[in-house]
């Protein structure tokens, strides 16, 4: 089934009309017509389910019938700060990570971070990874859009107070803890919240593990095998996902 995103939804209103790009995509790329089903969701985890009874040209298209979703169960917020990857391999990371159920990504360029942006293309690239994590939530399901920040720095990154408690990060280094030693106790606290940070293909630098320790980053093992940086993004996130108890 098709969904729309339809920020500041009025879900009591008869009637939901979509427009400009949502309108756009559903009647001239999708080809959707009068009498299909769809849903309509606001970012926040509120969704109906509708009809279409009217449309206008591949412009807009009102929605009726509606009938509210049942609510999202809570989940974890999971923050994901990643070293931006080579290639496509940002877009792949921002399109899994709302799948396995992040509420904020991070792009981060760390010492040996090969990708490097200016300004204004870290900003376009941050539009970019923002419209990808949207189309994510639409093919998933997920209704509570997560937040993609704009590339920072590494030390800006350390220096956040809005990061969550328990802070983690993904390190081959002799004092990383297996990732499961960690996790379950955080789980017998009923820990709902925790950042994952993960490196660059070059690795973090001596220095930066150093400097994450004292930002109270745990080193967290993902085993012996080297793994590529989006690899690495599934394995942490899905053992985030199982240990704070968010499957639904």
């Amino acid at each position: 089934m098709h969904r729309c995103y339809l920020p500041n939804a009025d879900f009591s209103a008869p009637a939901l009309t979509i427009e400009r790009e949502e309108a756009h995509h559903a009647l001239r790329v999708l080809r959707m017509k009068a009498g299909e089903e769809c849903e309509v969701f606001d970012g926040r985890g509120n969704g109906v389910r509708g009809r279409i009874i009217a449309t206008q040209g591949g412009s807009s298209l009102t929605i009726g019938e509606l009938q509210p979703l049942p609510p999202e169960p809570p989940r974890a917020q999971i923050t994901l700060a990643v070293a931006l990857a080579k290639g496509t391999n940002t877009d792949l990371i921002m399109q899994k990570a709302v799948e396995l159920g992040a509420a904020r990504i991070i792009p981060v360029v760390s010492e040996r971070t090969i990708v490097r942006l200016k300004p204004d293309e870290a900003e376009a690239k941050a539009e970019k990874w923002r419209r990808t994590v949207l189309e994510a939530c639409k093919q998933c399901g997920v209704r509570r859009l997560p937040a993609v920040d704009a590339p920072q720095p590494f030390a800006a990154l350390l220096q956040r107070a809005d990061l969550p408690a328990l802070k983690l990060i993904c390190a081959i280094t002799p004092q990383a803890q297996p990732l499961r030693d960690v996790l379950e106790p955080a789980r017998a606290r009923g820990e709902q919240a925790a950042v994952v940070l993960i490196g660059p293909e070059g690795d973090f630098s001596p220095a930066e593990y150093a400097a994450a320790a004292q930002a109270g980053f745990t080193h967290v093992s993902l085993g012996s095998i080297i793994l590529r940086v989006e690899t690495a993004v599934f394995m942490a996130l899905s053992a985030l996902r199982y240990a704070l108890g968010i499957y639904d």
